[in-house]
């Protein structure tokens, strides 16, 4: 116990001095820090020892070293996959495991810290397995507004429409799934990806109003957050936005037309990047919180992304090395640090 505590309080100096370093970088004062992670997948307890899901320790381990930041970040995005869910069903059971990972949250370091937590679906939040499908419930979203409502910031997103042209289709409303605020001189775009009937589709016709009015109203940078990649990375993943290359484009067009810097997605449990088009919105996957990592990314770490935000954004994978062979093994001895870096201008 005393080694563990002990590699970790010497990773995380080395981790605050670097973030120190950060507040003098481009001879500008930082304006402020967030960090985006995604992917771990609580289980119920019955489950916890399922090598296909969660490592709590590395949520623990995570949420502490957050807490420690400095400068503090002010918000944590964690963009979807909280839980296992896949219930059959059961909605007992998917109330205990969104349960379950809150009471993990509210047990950490971090609850008593001024970082807000920012909660977004992802599809084991949302969807139920049917057949080799995955499909979206209207039950599991009113339970996720329900149970997270401490940890969604806005309620200004789309409504039902139905089936009527020159509308996102949207069966069930997601005033509380998709959303935005502002923050800082900034704009937070949070995206469903997989609403009800909509699986693997975000609402491009409420984001191209969303973010007309943000350029309008002189927003410095825009952020976008949606568990589903729009386009494949750099590693073997499965499907994702690209399931609806027509939807997954014209949201695109959007995120491009009104300067969205980036689109932090998980989904893919890996770290990557993508540029689809030089000079314009950047898709980064942080989907490396804890659950199974993708086999052919190496080398594979688990951790999270930090965000400095200037003029410029500058943007920081942390993490620790994985041990791929037993996904749900603790980790002491291996350090949080530094693992990619590098600057949006």
């Amino acid at each position: 116990m005393k080694q563990a505590f002990l590699i970790r309080n010497i990773c995380l100096t080395g981790t605050l001095i670097f973030l120190l370093s950060a507040c003098s970088r481009y001879g500008q004062k930082l304006d402020y820090t967030f960090v985006v992670a995604g992917d771990n997948r609580v289980a119920a307890e019955d489950t916890v020892g399922d090598p296909s899901t969660t490592n709590t320790y590395q949520l623990k381990r995570m949420f502490s070293e957050i807490a420690d930041l400095r400068p503090l970040p002010k918000f944590l995005f964690f963009n979807g996959d909280l839980i296992l869910g896949y219930t059959d069903g059961d909605t007992s059971r998917f109330i205990h495991e969104l349960r379950e990972w809150i009471k993990i949250y509210k047990e950490s370091p971090l609850a008593k810290t001024d970082v807000k937590l920012v909660a977004i679906a992802g599809n084991h939040e949302t969807c139920e397995k049917i057949g080799s499908g995955r499909v979206a419930m209207p039950i599991y979203e009113k339970i996720w507004a329900r149970e997270m409502k401490d940890y969604i910031l806005g309620d200004n997103g789309p409504h039902a429409t139905g089936l009527v042209k020159g509308t996102d289709s949207l069966m069930t409303s997601q005033s509380k799934m998709t959303y935005s605020f502002d923050y800082g001189g900034d704009h937070f775009v949070i995206l469903s990806t997989d609403a009800a009937d909509r699986e693997s589709r975000a609402p491009f016709h409420w984001v191209g109003k969303d973010l007309n009015e943000a350029q309008q109203d002189g927003a410095r940078h825009i952020f976008a957050f949606g568990h589903k990649p729009a386009f494949a990375c750099n590693y073997e993943a499965e499907p994702a936005l690209d399931e609806h290359t027509s939807n997954r484009d014209s949201l695109w067009a959007c995120l491009e037309k009104y300067k969205c810097d980036i689109l932090f997605s998980s989904h893919f449990h890996l770290w990557d990047t993508v540029q689809p088009h030089k000079g314009k919105t950047w898709e980064v996957v942080v989907g490396n919180a804890g659950a199974p990592l993708s086999k052919d990314w190496l080398p594979s770490y688990l951790g999270f992304t930090v965000v400095h935000v200037y003029s410029k954004i500058d943007i920081t994978s942390m993490g620790r090395d994985a041990d791929k062979e037993h996904q749900t093994a603790e980790t002491p001895n291996k350090l949080t640090m530094v693992r990619a870096r590098f600057t949006i201008n």
